[in-house]
């Protein structure tokens, strides 16, 4: 759908998808075939716990599976050999690039973090709740009256959360509780009114077309950059998942190294 109307574009990623599938079947082949050779044992109870439970998330029970395998015109014979042979690439896996092998320095976490800063720029954000009066079509002037009344009742002292609770016709039962947004969560009348306010203050009636709004700035947040004791997780993650996919694949080449690989 997305190349539709660029048909060579569109032959390039059909080429390169079939080509990176071509790849994940060669290697999967390749992890199975290294199962078998290595001497590898694995008992079938294994494979029975296995079934129960895709059995369990998928299909609820077993004559659910069978009917579903029926249309599918698949044998239990074959999607019992689906679930082994899943179960031995991912035990393989796990085995030879082991999460636990993976250590990641301060260092390399720093680094990464100084050269991406970018990824880490948080934009002005306003912990928001909103009171809304829709119009609807037969009493323009009516909303906003109430909207005006309401207003009065907050200048009193009344709380924003519980007016809005009571009258908004959006996250009623929330209080009026948008959450913390960001100026592209709100069309731009709004989002001039709710990012002038400060920290909390509310605003006057904001009349527009389609509803009449109150606005109220609990929490105001200038733009900044998260700092790296925030990320720090975050950071050590990617890396982490980086050195799985370059020892993986370092595997897979030393796999491919002493196979013959043939392609149709």
């Amino acid at each position: 759908r997305q190349y539709r109307n660029d048909p060579r574009t569109f032959q390039e990623k059909l080429q390169q998808t079939r080509q990176a599938k071509i790849e994940e079947l060669v290697e999967r082949e390749l992890i199975l075939h290294e199962f078998k050779t290595a001497g590898y044992h694995l008992p079938e109870s294994v494979i029975d716990d296995a079934i129960q439970d895709r059995i369990k998330e998928r299909f609820g029970n077993r004559a659910t599976l069978a009917k579903t395998l029926q249309a599918q015109g698949i044998s239990f014979e074959t999607f019992r050999k689906q679930i082994r042979d899943d179960y031995i690439v991912r035990a393989m896996i796990q085995t030879k690039v082991s999460a636990d092998k993976i250590i990641i320095s301060p260092q390399k976490v720093e680094t990464y973090y100084n050269a991406n800063r970018d990824k880490y720029q948080v934009p002005d954000q306003v912990k928001l709740r909103m009171i809304v009066l829709n119009k609807r079509g037969e009493d323009d002037a009516s909303p906003k009256r109430v909207a005006q009344e309401i207003l009065n009742k907050i200048k009193e002292g009344a709380s924003f959360a519980e007016m809005a609770s009571i009258y908004s016709d959006a996250q009623r039962s929330q209080g009026g509780d948008r959450g913390w947004i960001e100026r592209d969560t709100l069309k731009k009348e709004l989002a001039d009114v709710a990012f002038s306010l400060k920290q909390g203050e509310h605003s006057s009636v904001v009349d527009l077309p389609e509803a009449c709004y109150i606005l109220f700035a609990e929490e105001v947040r200038s733009a900044h950059t998260r700092p790296l004791a925030e990320v720090r997780e975050e950071i050590e993650e990617i890396l982490k998942n980086e050195e799985r996919a370059r020892l993986q694949k370092q595997w897979i080449d030393r796999l491919k190294a002493k196979s013959f690989v043939r392609y149709f």
